[in-house]
């Protein structure tokens, strides 16, 4: 059965058309506009699931949301590719990482998304936030000094999760040449020819 990705534009999901091209499983894509003055997802997404968020797919008869759970969903389907590595310290790493993107990444990204759209009023709480982003991005630098990805020597479905977040940091949160290894391994990311597969069936993508 195919697997139907309800993807809505500039949004996390496009990591779940770049997994499920990086699988190889069959899929179909029902593509959502956001608004262009709210920039929230169509309530159409509600009919999908009531959080009317995306991702979510479906599959078996199954609705699956939260892009953590798909991303799991999916290695599994796939026969373990791209999964858990034997090694269980880079199993561990592999774990940590799949929930780290959304977890602790994310909130302090979204907080400088906020922080912008409020203007003069969210001028003093720009310096901490920064502060926040910048002491992780300081430390996934460190951790790409020791290995080419984020598990261990090889891609895995956890470096899948984690770009988004870098990819945003790139655009909002003062990622550059000052943490070298973060941006070799994106660039590596967006050399796959998976990723530039899912690109194209995604559409426009502003962090690619």
């Amino acid at each position: 059965m195919t697997i139907i990705v309800h993807h809505l534009e500039n949004s996390r999901s496009q990591r779940v058309l770049w997994l499920l091209e990086e699988l190889e499983l069959p899929y179909e894509v029902v593509r959502y506009e956001r608004d262009r003055k709210t920039m929230l997802a169509p309530p159409e997404l509600k009919r999908v699931h009531p959080l009317g968020k995306a991702p979510v797919i479906e599959d078996e008869g199954r609705v699956i949301a939260e892009t953590g759970a798909i991303v799991e969903y999916l290695v599994e389907k796939g026969d373990g590719r791209l999964g858990p590595p034997g090694n269980r310290d880079a199993c561990l790493r592999y774990r940590h990482f799949l929930h780290y993107a959304e977890g602790s990444m994310m909130p302090p990204l979204f907080a400088l998304l906020v922080i912008g759209r409020l203007g003069i009023l969210g001028k003093p709480a720009l310096k901490p936030v920064q502060g926040m982003l910048d002491q992780h991005l300081d430390w996934l630098n460190s951790e790409l000094a020791t290995r080419p990805w984020f598990a261990c020597d090889s891609f895995t479905a956890a470096d899948v999760m984690m770009s988004f977040p870098i990819e945003a940091s790139r655009h909002r949160g003062g990622l550059g040449a000052s943490r070298p290894h973060l941006i070799d391994w994106l660039e590596r990311l967006h050399a796959r020819p998976a990723y530039g597969r899912a690109l194209a069936v995604g559409g426009p993508y502003a962090y690619a």
